[in-house]
């Protein structure tokens, strides 16, 4: 009887061991940073800050600005908060699917003809689009990542006195970043 009692103690013992290993935090280091690569050759300035809420998911914010007045894409400033979910086998890594808001504040100029005059007018149009993305990311062992990813959303409010005929209903984003996770 008492080898019985022993061996049924050790038993527990040893599912409480194995019990209290799933349920320790992971050691992945979960702030990010990273540079769209792809925008600043457009003219363009993207950061991003990423922070991990478990090894599947996380949230972050993009914030993106425009370096030159003469860029290819007429963006002045642009915010958007997001939040993926990872199928990786890595923490955080792997294929992702996300859902984003981006809020735009864009500069258009109009051209506008009257026989033999001209007019141009610079308009400032702020939007607020949600969407959803996909993407990849891949780590190095040094923390080094890099990531391919797009977006696409719907306008939902535009503050000027223009019409959707006038500007798009569907908006996007698209990334080739390079960053460090810490």
């Amino acid at each position: 009887m008492k080898k019985t009692i022993i061996v049924f103690a050790f038993s527990l013992l040893c599912i409480k061991g194995f019990g209290q290993k799933e349920n320790e935090p992971s050691d992945f280091k979960k702030n990010e940073v990273k540079i769209n690569a792809l925008y600043l050759v457009l003219g363009l300035f993207d950061v991003t800050y990423e922070r991990a809420i478990n090894d599947e998911s996380s949230f972050g914010t993009s914030l993106t600005f425009t370096l030159d007045d003469q860029a290819d894409i007429n963006t002045a400033f642009a915010i958007s908060p997001y939040y993926r979910f990872y199928f990786g086998k890595k923490p955080v890594a792997g294929f992702y699917m996300e859902g984003f808001g981006l809020y735009q504040s864009i500069t258009r100029e109009n051209t506008y003809f009257y026989g033999a005059f001209t007019t141009e007018e610079v308009e400032k149009v702020k939007a607020f689009a949600l969407g959803i993305g996909l993407g990849g990311k891949w780590y190095t062992k040094r923390n080094v990542m890099f990531e391919i990813g797009g977006g696409i959303g719907r306008n939902l409010s535009i503050n000027s006195n223009i019409s959707y005929t006038d500007y798009s209903r569907i908006t996007g984003k698209i990334a080739i970043s390079v960053g460090y996770r810490f």
